[in-house]
């Protein structure tokens, strides 16, 4: 390997062609590739090594609270959650288009994997996300309020392609926090998209938000171009629960009985 050439690859910050030239090169050796086609397999490489590493940026930046794939939900736990509405989600037109979807159901059954799932499935196609839950939304508010920076914070979740609010329900919002809320809801209506996650019927939205217009005022917004996606079944997190609750019962009466 000429040490020359590689030194010129990584000094040029070619570091997916460094990384592959010399399986590259044995390769047109042994197959006799011509020029073009060895220089196109490194051009590939190069390109799918700055691919991968864009994801990974993008990934770290939208704040994932964890790395979810839709490859890994388990559809057979509660069949009723609309599996093919959700596959057709995640191709992600409705980001290009600027729509929106809202997860709603009990806990437990899978809203925030979805939500995550498809944000990751959006940063595959190039677009930027942020995902924040709502804890994360009222501890933002609350210090942009104390720090002043309102177009700071506003610019943060007005400029993802994507923004995901997960969770809400969780936490009630403080009343200047759904001004903010709705502000944000309503500059990106028509313009970006927005995934909301609730576990708490439409209806109750004004008492979480302290302000019945505005809560009104966002699910307007939010409704006229999302699709609601309604998620019924069982707590996956409490799938084991009856188990550990019957094998405690049986420790403790085998210890009583001894």
């Amino acid at each position: 390997m000429n040490s020359q050439l590689l030194a010129a690859l990584k000094r040029l910050r070619l570091s997916g062609m460094a990384s592959t030239i010399e399986v590259r090169l044995q390769e047109a050796r042994t197959n006799q590739l011509s020029h073009e086609e060895f220089l196109e397999l490194l051009f590939d490489d190069e390109t799918a090594i700055r691919d991968q590493r864009l994801i990974q940026r993008r990934v770290k930046a939208a704040h994932f609270r964890e790395h979810k794939l839709l490859e890994n939900f388990n559809w057979d736990f509660n069949p009723a959650i609309p599996r093919r509405e959700v596959m057709d989600l995640a191709i992600c037109q409705f980001v290009a288009q600027g729509r929106g979807i809202l997860f709603i159901g009990p806990p437990g059954t899978g809203k925030s994997h979805l939500a995550q799932a498809i944000g990751y499935q959006a940063i595959k196609q190039s677009h930027t996300v942020l995902y924040r839950s709502v804890f994360d939304l009222v501890r933002d508010l609350a210090q942009d309020q104390a720090l002043a920076g309102q177009d700071k914070l506003l610019d943060r979740y007005l400029k993802p392609d994507l923004l995901i609010i997960d969770d809400m329900g969780l936490k009630r919002i403080p009343a200047h926090s759904g001004e903010h809320l709705f502000e944000i809801i309503m500059r990106r209506h028509e313009v970006r998209s927005t995934i909301m996650t609730s576990n708490r019927p439409l209806e109750e939205w004004g008492k979480l938000l302290g302000d019945v217009p505005a809560a009104g005022a966002i699910l307007d917004r939010l409704l006229q171009h999302a699709q609601v996606v309604a998620m019924a079944g069982r707590s996956y997190r409490l799938k084991d629960k009856p188990q550990e609750v019957a094998a405690k019962q049986e420790n403790r009466r085998l210890k009583k009985d001894n």
